[in-house]
C-alpha cells in the first residue's frame, strides 16, 4: 500500500530583513529604496544592489506596512464610468493612460473601480472599501457632496472630480465640453456656414459629452443673426450613418459637428456615397484630432483638448493628499483648439 507523500510546508515569505542582510544595507536603507524615497539618500549603486537582491528572493513590499510609515495608503482609484472609455474618446483615454503612468512615478499607485450599482454615498462606500488615499471621480460616476463627506470621514484624504462640473467638497478638474461645442460652432460660423447639424450620438452614456457641446453650438449660433442649429440623433452604425446622408438635403443644412472624429469619419463616407461633396455641400467638423482624422481625404478639421501636462495635474493630486486640510480648487484643464484642414 502505498503512503501518500507528506504535504510539503510552503516556502517562507521573504522580509526585508532577508533583503537588507543578501544586498548588504540596512533595513531602512531596503525601506528608502523601494518605497521609491531614495533620491539624496541612497547612491545609485546601493539602490541598485538593493533592487537586485529584492528581485532574487522574490521580496514585495507590504502595502499595509507602507501605509502606517507613510500615514495614508498610497492607492489612488479611479472610478470607471458606466461608459467605456474608448467611447468617450480616444485622446480621453490616453489622458488617463498617462495620468497613471505619472502617479506611478511619485509612488502612488492607481487602481481602476468598475461602475457600481447605484450612485452618490452608495458609490462612494464601496469606494471607501479600499481605503484610498486620494479618489479620482471621471464623468458619469455618480459623486455627489455627500458622498465627498463619507470618503473624507472614511480616510480618504482627497477627492478629485474630472469632468464638466465641479463637486461641493472635492477638487475639480475642468473639461468644459461646452467650450469644445462653443469653438466647433464659432468656426463653422467663421466660415459662413449659417445652419449647423450636431450628431448626438444615441450611445448610452454619451450624453455627458453631447449634450453641453450641442449647448456650446448653440451659444456660439446666438452671437449671429440667421443661423439655425439642429440635432440628429445617430447609432454609431453605416446604416444609420447611410440613412441621416440620403436626407440630408431635405434638411437644409450646410454644416455638421459631428461629436467626435470617430462620427466624423462615419457620416463622410456615408456622404460621399452619397455623392455629397465635401466640404462642397456641406462642411464637417470632429472632435479629439485623432491621426486618422489628418489621413483622410478631404483631411477632417478637428477640435481637440490642448491639455496642460500631466506631470502638472499628478502635482495637484500629490499636494491635495500630502495637505488634506486645503481648501478645494478648480483648475481648467484644457484649452480649445481647431485644427482646421479641408473638410470644413
Amino acid at each position: 500500500m502505498t503512503q501518500s507523500p507528506e504535504p510539503t510546508s510552503p516556502p517562507a515569505t521573504p522580509t526585508s530583513t532577508d533583503v537588507a542582510r543578501l544586498a548588504g544595507v540596512s533595513r531602512a536603507t531596503v525601506s528608502y529604496v523601494l518605497n521609491a524615497q531614495a533620491a539624496g539618500r541612497v547612491s545609485t549603486r546601493t539602490q541598485d544592489r538593493v533592487r537586485a537582491a529584492a528581485e532574487e528572493l522574490g521580496y514585495v513590499p507590504h502595502a499595509a506596512a507602507r501605509t502606517l510609515r507613510a500615514g495614508h495608503s498610497g492607492l489612488v482609484l479611479l472610478t470607471t464610468p458606466a461608459t467605456p472609455i474608448p467611447r468617450i474618446g480616444a485622446l480621453f483615454g490616453d489622458f488617463l493612460m498617462e495620468l497613471q503612468g505619472a502617479l506611478h512615478q511619485l509612488g502612488y499607485t492607481s487602481v481602476w473601480h468598475g461602475p457600481v450599482a447605484g450612485a452618490g454615498e452608495q458609490a462612494a462606500r464601496a469606494w471607501a472599501e479600499l481605503r484610498p488615499a486620494a479618489v479620482l471621480a471621471l464623468p458619469g460616476t455618480g459623486l455627489t457632496p455627500s458622498a465627498v463627506e463619507l470618503l473624507k470621514r472614511s480616510g480618504t484624504r482627497a477627492v478629485l472630480t474630472l469632468g464638466m462640473q465641479p463637486v461641493a467638497g472635492a477638487h475639480a478638474l475642468l473639461l468644459d465640453q461646452e467650450m469644445l461645442g462653443a469653438r466647433a460652432g464659432t468656426h463653422l460660423l467663421e466660415r459662413g456656414r449659417r445652419r449647423i447639424g450636431v450628431v448626438m450620438p444615441t450611445e448610452s452614456g454619451l450624453d455627458l459629452f453631447s449634450v453641453p457641446r450641442l449647448a456650446g453650438v448653440r451659444a456660439a449660433a446666438t452671437l449671429e443673426t440667421g443661423t439655425h442649429v439642429e440635432p440628429l440623433t445617430l447609432d454609431c452604425t453605416e446604416e444609420s450613418a447611410a440613412e441621416l446622408a440620403a436626407r440630408w438635403p431635405r434638411l437644409g443644412l450646410d454644416s455638421l459637428f459631428a461629436y467626435n472624429d470617430e462620427y466624423a469619419m462615419l457620416v463622410m463616407r456615408a456622404f460621399q456615397d452619397a455623392g455629397l461633396a465635401i466640404p462642397g455641400d456641406l462642411a464637417i467638423v470632429g472632435a479629439d484630432d485623432l491621426l486618422l482624422a489628418r489621413l483622410l481625404r478631404p483631411r477632417l478639421t478637428s477640435v481637440h483638448f490642448d491639455t496642460i501636462p500631466t506631470a502638472r495635474i499628478v502635482g495637484l493630486v500629490d499636494r491635495a493628499i500630502r495637505e488634506p486640510e486645503t481648501a478645494p480648487e478648480t483648475h481648467q484643464l484644457t484649452r480649445v483648439v481647431v485644427a482646421a484642414r479641408d473638410s470644413g
